[in-house]
């Protein structure tokens, strides 16, 4: 089946919401005036696709969508994706109970995408045992789902899998932004490739990666701004809207002023030129570097390694930790510990990945600081 998107190529996630003042987080109360507000404009610029899932804003964003969207527009003038949360279910019997409770909170008949919700290789087992994917199907030919799809996080050998196996899945949301587009732990170059040589089209997440994107160091900022007028935040989008097969970048936006820069630069949207290219590029060099291990992800020590430590990756994710002391490295780092892969504390300090490592890192060392990093609860 062909998804129709729409024509423009920015999607409103509703995760990041204006709250009112004093008020912030999972605890804090919606402005649902000032979100009126932005729906308001982002529809009448020509925009209709709106992302939520069942647990975003502490639950408050499939309500919010009822008030400020579902209960003042007409069904044909928006395009609307849920999920199903892996949190929110345990076993089969689960899964239609809490589909019909999104489909009231949301205010709506039906929704026009439904996504398998961050799999990955600890829950994907998880969406099996619970039939997630056949009920999926049956709510397609009832109408109640006009297409299904994943949003994913983890490698691009087991998207393979998994759309090989899936011929159901019509599309793949997935995280894509130049900082991730050739970082060890999330691939997000690759993972999009797999997208492309399956056919699917790709939605974007994490486009300005959580906002980080938007506030550069000043080195990297200049960059950018020697290439053209556009805004930190607009390059990053832009980078994601230009690669072959992406039909949706995805923007948390949290107030006016964001939505307003937002639609200004994809309202009529233009791929970044060959200048503009080198340029994100620069700019990613720059940010990877600021906090880089020396790690060029080779593989040379991954095969060789007793304890079948995906070191690149875990190497990647302390960079990445380092640099923007988020949620998001520790669940890439999770990721890439699961099944039969090491942590890094597994390391018994046998040296053969430093014997096989061309930049001569002392990986051990670097292994055990990545320990101290993520595995202080453990």
């Amino acid at each position: 089946m062909n998804i129709n998107f729409g024509e423009k190529k920015l999607g409103f996630g509703v995760m990041r919401l204006p709250m009112l003042s004093g008020t912030v987080g999972d605890s804090g109360i919606i402005d649902t005036e000032q979100t009126k507000k932005m729906f308001d404009e982002f529809i009448s610029r020509g925009f209709n696709y709106f992302d939520t899932a069942h647990g975003y804003i502490g639950g408050k964003s499939e309500i919010t969508i009822k008030e400020c969207l579902t209960d003042r527009y007409k069904r044909d003038d928006y395009f609307l994706t849920d999920k199903l949360s892996g949190e929110f279910f345990t076993s089969e019997k689960d899964i239609m109970p809490l589909f019909e409770n999104q489909l009231e909170a949301c205010g709506v008949s039906y929704f026009d995408l439904y996504l398998m919700h961050a799999i990955n290789g600890k829950n994907y087992k998880k969406f099996l045992d619970a039939n997630a994917f056949e009920i999926a199907v049956k709510l397609r030919s009832e109408g109640k789902i006009h297409h299904i799809g994943i949003s994913y996080h983890d490698s691009p050998e087991l998207l393979e899998e998994i759309l090989t196996a899936h011929p159901e899945i019509e599309t793949v949301q997935i995280q894509f932004n130049y900082r991730d587009y050739e970082d060890a732990g999330i691939q997000s170059r690759a993972v999009w490739q797999t997208c492309i040589k399956y056919n699917k089209p790709v939605i974007v997440m994490e486009p300005v990666k959580g906002g980080k994107l938007a506030k550069l160091p000043q080195d990297a900022k200049k960059v950018l701004s020697d290439a053209g007028n556009g805004s930190p935040a607009s390059y990053a989008v832009r980078f994601a809207a230009s690669h072959e097969g992406v039909a949706m970048v995805l923007s948390g936006m949290s107030n006016l002023e964001q939505l307003r820069d937002n639609v200004g630069y994809m309202e009529n949207f233009i791929p970044l030129s060959e200048k503009e290219k080198n340029a994100v590029q620069k700019a990613a060099q720059i940010l990877a570097s600021e906090y880089d291990t020396g790690c060029t992800a080779c593989h040379y020590c991954v095969p060789v390694c007793p304890q079948k430590i995906k070191i690149p990756e875990l190497l990647a994710c302390l960079s990445s930790k380092r640099q923007y002391q988020n949620w998001n490295s520790d669940y890439y780092y999770s990721v890439n510990t699961s099944g039969v892969h090491g942590k890094a504390s597994s390391c018994i300090g046998c040296g053969r990945c430093e014997n096989a490592c061309p930049q001569k890192l002392n990986i051990r060392n670097l292994l055990e600081e990545t320990a101290k990093e993520f595995e202080r609860n453990d």
